[in-house]
């Protein structure tokens, strides 16, 4: 059974328990007081028939008189003498109330020990209510009267109302069904619309969006499956990303070292050869070597940035001399420079920074390297300078430059700008992502400007030491 059938027919059995109880009760009390009532009234008309019959007992027409009186009453009355015995009675065509023929003596006692005062049963099982009093002295042996009247005469009323409580439950018992149903439709729809999302974004459809605009608890549990959900679009959508860069990553690694070993191959055969000249041994052993070099250099690159996503103690951070990181960059670059006939320009000026000096090195290196690759006249330039509690390093060339369209992926893993001029000039296309996640690492950006013809510039920032 639903949720939704559970709480109507909650709401059904409860309410109508709750009507039929109330209306029983009410027709109990209806019934008791109508019968106090009766018991009261019939006590006043008793003392009421007591002075009339006591005034009609010296008249020659005395039993129409007391007939009358009788019809006029609505009860059934007897007369008794003085020993109890039954004188005169008036009954009812239609009744089955038998007056006593003789009064119970201990009736007798009571209403001579009362002074009239009238004796009233309080038997609720017996279907005729008698009362009793004494007359008044009338000379004609009359002593004690008797009325009665049946219960049903009493109930007569109740019986109507009892069917207006019937009506009135019945029609309401079926307002009950409505509103219960509705009352459960309303409850349990935003339960039924939960449930059914909820299956929806299980099966797959996370654009899936409940739309209950409630403000309690329901609209609470709605909000937050739609923020799940938008959750759970975002980190498919960023799977589906890391999917298509894992797919192009594992391509381009496969490309990378395919095209040095074919080159390999090749020189290697060549070597085979019985009637190989000196000179061009010697070359196709320098291809071999430059190509086994270029495959160890991306491999190393590619370790760099499996730490960078694996290990946290990636970086290990200490206080160094970027004065020490220039002059290393002069050893390695210096005469590169002088035989391309570039000004290479480095900072000396003592300057400590926090990070780690081997991978500080390491990104320098890159942007100096690169700088370097693509200038062909003209100067690069290696600065650095306090700003604040920050220390900003900068490599600037008066190389090629970079088109708008390449600098958003420019950090790209295997991304190149000009593959073929880049797998010429040796690059493994991941020396900026190592730059990238190194200074990531670090709490730190890389940024770029560039102008196609005029040059590129690399900069960050790192803590001052």
């Amino acid at each position: 059974m639903s949720i939704r059938s559970k709480l109507a027919w909650t709401f059904i059995l409860l309410l109508i328990f709750g009507i039929t109880s109330i209306s029983s009760y009410s027709i109990l009390f209806i019934r008791d007081y109508l019968l106090e009532e009766g018991r009261t009234e019939m006590e006043r008309d008793t003392r009421w028939l007591a002075v009339t019959i006591s005034n009609l007992t010296g008249s020659s027409e005395f039993k129409q008189r007391f007939a009358e009186a009788a019809q006029t009453s609505g009860y059934q009355l007897a007369l008794y003498d003085s020993s109890g015995r039954l004188l005169n009675s008036y009954l009812k065509e239609d009744t089955t109330f038998i007056p006593d023929q003789r009064l119970a003596p201990q009736i007798r006692d009571t209403l001579e020990e009362g002074g009239g005062i009238p004796l009233l049963p309080r038997n609720t099982s017996a279907e005729v209510l008698t009362s009793y009093i004494r007359l008044p002295h009338t000379g004609n042996g009359l002593y004690y009267l008797q009325a009665a009247q049946l219960k049903d005469e009493i109930y007569a009323p109740i019986k109507t109302i009892r069917w207006i409580i019937y009506y009135g439950m019945f029609i309401s018992v079926g307002l009950i069904i409505l509103v219960s149903i509705w009352m459960s439709r309303y409850l349990t729809k935003p339960i039924t619309q939960i449930k059914n999302a909820a299956r929806d974004i299980a099966e797959g459809d996370v654009d899936r969006e409940i739309d209950i605009r409630r403000s309690d608890e329901f609209g609470t549990l709605a909000t937050s499956l739609n923020q799940m959900a938008s959750k759970l679009r975002a980190d498919t959508e960023q799977i589906k990303r890391f999917a298509e860069k894992q797919r192009q990553f594992f391509a381009d690694i496969t490309h990378e070292v395919r095209n040095p070993l074919h080159t390999i191959s090749g020189a290697l055969e060549m070597l085979e050869l019985d009637k190989l000249s000196p000179s061009k041994r010697q070359k196709y052993i320098a291809t071999a070597k430059k190509q086994t070099e270029r495959i160890s250099h991306l491999f190393k690159d590619l370790k760099t940035l499996q730490r960078y996503d694996s290990d946290e103690y990636f970086v290990e951070m200490q206080e160094f001399d970027l004065a020490t990181v220039a002059r290393h960059m002069q050893d390695w670059y210096g005469e590169k420079a002088a035989e391309k006939g570039i000004d290479l320009e480095l900072d000396r000026h003592s300057c400590n920074v926090l990070g780690d000096p081997g991978k500080i090195e390491q990104v320098l290196d890159n942007l100096v390297s690169n700088a370097l690759k693509y200038t062909n006249k003209g100067s690069v330039t290696m600065t650095y300078e306090t700003v604040g509690d920050r220390v900003v390093l900068s490599v600037q060339d008066s190389g090629i430059g970079i088109s708008d369209e390449h600098l958003d992926r420019l950090f790209d893993r295997f991304y190149r700008t000009d593959k073929a001029r880049s797998r010429d000039k040796g690059g493994t296309g991941l020396g900026l992502a190592v730059v990238k996640s190194i200074l990531n690492a670090h709490n730190s950006d890389i940024n770029v400007e560039s102008t196609v013809g005029s040059g590129t510039k690399f900069w960050f920032e790192l803590p001052k030491g």
